[in-house]
């Protein structure tokens, strides 16, 4: 059981590390051409390729025998840190952009790629899980994929893009925060492991498209302003977000 542990996390951590070195190859030189999105999407389409593989099959490598396994060598655990733990990439991203580390773009920018990742995510997320509505291995509701994970690697990918041509180690960091929150909502019994695969190929192809788009690019309200912005973590009635102070 074990070693069914032990895959998981490197299924995570070598797809994290690809994803890594095929964007940073198509950024490497402005005057090559840019890598298709096909090639570039490699790791996440193999990611939601194994997700479905996983979930589909039975045997060994089928997603009840593998959830019986790891709940029988971890069979008391428990604990919240998921739910916080996905945020940690944003937040390690707004903490740099404090202390003005060198990033892609700039704060409101980054602000509003992440709004549209996140609402595209959770539009393509809740779809599929209202489609196919299954039931998660501690008998809730609407398992398929994992919304905490998709989360997760859409601020993991955001975290890379910012920051990987400036402060590489602070890039990829966010990986494995993503990675975690995956493996923790399979030994929290909250989702299947072709739950946590999906979500991860599903938060990281959305966040590339975000990133090759570049959606309202130009629009800045505030680009020719003077500008006083503090965000910050926030905690409130149980719940964390963002806390945002803009003056102009």
């Amino acid at each position: 059981m074990k070693n069914i542990i032990i895959i998981i996390l490197l299924i995570f951590h070598l797809s994290a590390f690809s994803q890594i070195k095929s964007i940073d190859t198509s950024y490497t030189a402005r005057s090559k051409p840019e890598k298709s999105f096909l090639k570039q999407s490699i790791v996440p389409l193999s990611l939601i390729g194994a997700g479905l593989i996983v979930n589909y099959s039975n045997g060994f490598f089928g997603k009840e025998n593998l959830q019986e396994n790891i709940q029988n060598r971890f069979p008391d655990f428990s604990t919240n840190a998921d739910d916080y733990i996905q945020f940690a990439p944003a937040v390690m991203m707004y903490a740099a952009d404090i202390f003005k580390v060198p990033s892609k773009n700039d704060a409101f920018t980054q602000t509003k790629y992440l709004v549209i990742a996140m609402l595209a995510n959770t539009i393509v997320v809740g779809s599929i899980k209202r489609i196919t509505d299954e039931e998660r291995p501690n008998g809730g509701e609407h398992s398929f994929p994992s919304g905490h994970t998709s989360t997760a690697f859409v601020m993991a990918t955001m975290l890379f893009h910012e920051f990987k041509d400036t402060k590489p180690a602070l890039a990829y960091s966010g990986f494995a925060f993503a990675t975690a929150t995956g493996v923790l909502r399979v030994l929290n019994n909250a989702h299947w492991v072709s739950d946590v695969l999906v979500g991860a190929g599903i938060g990281i192809i959305i966040t590339d498209l975000v990133y090759r788009f570049e959606p309202l690019k130009n629009w800045n309200p505030f680009k020719n302003k003077k500008v006083h912005a503090l965000i910050s973590p926030a905690y409130l009635d149980n719940t964390f977000g963002l806390y945002a102070n803009i003056q102009f």
